[in-house]
């Protein structure tokens, strides 16, 4: 954060124990990474990003709901950031044991880096417009 590399927000309920947290920071991926029938319709030089760089829930705050709240609190900042600066989707490189979580939310694999994942800002749109 100091460097200005990443916005970091934790998600406490008292101020100071940490129930969880999530980065987000500008990225890019180029055309060629995604999925075939995505490429014909996007241009040749590096898409500009949103990189989930960490995101955490405590041990003693599992199954309370946490990841979800946490994941959908960055989407919406994701969006609302990329009304101002663009953003074609949110990039996560999943953990061990995470890449099912994200896959629930219908984050997509890059073909040749099956952890790495995003979700299209068309598809966040639509989660905060209806």
């Amino acid at each position: 954060m100091e460097r200005n590399l990443a916005a970091v927000f934790v998600l406490t309920s008292d101020g100071k124990t940490i129930a969880g947290f999530y980065s987000l920071s500008a990225h890019s991926i180029h055309a060629a990474d995604l999925p075939e029938e995505l490429t014909r319709k996007l241009p040749r030089f590096p898409l500009p990003v949103t990189l989930l760089g960490r995101m955490a829930v405590s041990q003693s705050s599992h199954g309370q709901g946490f990841g979800e709240f946490l994941l959908m609190h960055a989407l919406e900042r994701a969006w609302l950031g990329s009304q101002q600066v663009a953003s074609w989707a949110v990039v996560v490189d999943a953990k061990l044991g995470a890449r099912a979580f994200y896959l629930n939310y219908d984050f997509v694999p890059l073909p040749l880096k099956p952890d790495r994942l995003f979700l299209p800002m068309k598809t966040i749109e639509r989660l905060f417009t209806s």
